[in-house]
């Protein structure tokens, strides 16, 4: 690989346990066997408070929004992990993203997201393994000129999904979500090249 892709690696969920953290991680270990540098980040990491464009004006960009977005502009490609609440994507990861998509100063518009090539995932307790709230992130991204891969994986029945080390206990659903991982990755290369 002539260009070393950077990837960052991050689910839409803040719990600790969270089975679509353990699913990223297996996506990021696909990139990462390709030649990928990955960074992991845990949202719980950059708490943001719910956007709100008056809190905007007054106090300015949340430092922490304002460090995920940097990281967001850093990477070349996304791996994410989409829980599903009710049906669509989680409060948490509508936040990040609404707040990453703000216009900066001397930068153009969606820096954040333009140009950059996604996979997303998702596992879920329920038989459909977080299906339909992909549906919803896919969109989302697509209209900020994220270039999201047409292959995603939902991993159903996530509370018997993964072993203790966080693989998963399908090697062939692992074998996918590592393949997602290096899609990303060679998708990002051939762009640059």
């Amino acid at each position: 690989m002539a260009y070393t892709p950077k990837i960052l690696a991050f689910a839409g969920s803040t719990r600790k346990d969270s089975y679509n953290k353990k699913l990223v991680q297996v996506a990021a270990n696909g990139a990462r066997a390709v030649g990928a540098q990955v960074t992991y980040i845990d949202l719980r990491d950059f708490p943001m408070p719910l956007f709100d464009e008056d809190l905007e004006k007054e106090e300015g960009t949340p430092e922490s929004a304002r460090k995920f977005k940097e990281l967001m502009i850093a990477h070349d490609g996304l791996l994410i992990a989409c829980p599903e609440y009710n049906s669509s994507i989680t409060p948490v990861l509508k936040n990040a993203i609404d707040w990453a998509s703000r216009p900066g100063e001397n930068e153009p518009p969606l820096a954040a997201f333009a140009d950059k090539v996604a996979a997303i995932m998702s596992a879920s307790p329920g038989a459909l393994g977080g299906l339909r709230g992909l549906v919803t992130v896919r969109s989302i991204l697509g209209n900020i000129k994220v270039i999201v891969l047409p292959d995603q994986i939902a991993v159903p029945k996530a509370y018997e999904a993964f072993n203790a080390d966080g693989s998963l206990v399908d090697p062939k659903q692992q074998e996918s979500v590592e393949k997602l991982g290096a899609n990303v990755a060679n998708v990002v290369a051939k762009l640059k090249a």
